[in-house]
């Protein structure tokens, strides 16, 4: 996909989640084909400006209308995000067992959020509204994974 048709998808879903003009945002394109993730953003909430990163050379997932709707969901959700968050970052030490545990949970859950939030979306009004994916590629199939388990009984 061409970055002019990229951005216009980014401007479009930015309107449609009314994500502007509450914040000012941009699109910036990875062209680093080492970056392991296909979207990221960066946030600056007192200022309420973002940057938004899109790997176009190396994507991990095909539908990037889809990564699009994925961030801007980040950050529609970024204050329940930091809600969230500040307990477990100010309640425990980092590093511990808990730490590590609530963390894990917490980020899991959010990601799982955002990405039926985002699928919801994209299937009701997206422009390409097919699924990505590109994630489950490279895992493991249901048989290799429980390969070589005893049975119970």
């Amino acid at each position: 996909m061409e970055k002019d048709e990229l951005n216009r998808l980014f401007e479009t879903w930015c309107r449609r989640l009314r994500i502007t003009p509450g914040w000012d945002v941009k699109l910036e394109f990875s062209e680093d084909p080492s970056w392991n993730k296909t979207g990221d953003f960066k946030v600056d909430c007192d200022d309420r400006k973002a940057i938004f990163l899109l790997n176009i050379a190396s994507p991990k997932q095909e539908n990037l209308e889809e990564v699009i709707v994925h961030e801007l969901l980040h950050l529609k959700l970024y204050p329940l995000d930091q809600v969230t968050e500040s307990p477990i970052v100010s309640h425990m030490e980092e590093g511990s067992a808990g730490y590590q545990f609530a963390s894990r949970q917490f980020f899991q859950a959010l990601e799982q959020t955002v990405e039926e939030l985002a699928k919801c979306f994209l299937l009701e009004f997206g422009e390409n509204r097919e699924l990505s994916f590109g994630r489950c590629a490279g895992r493991a199939s249901f048989d290799e994974l429980y390969r070589g388990l005893k049975n119970i009984e």
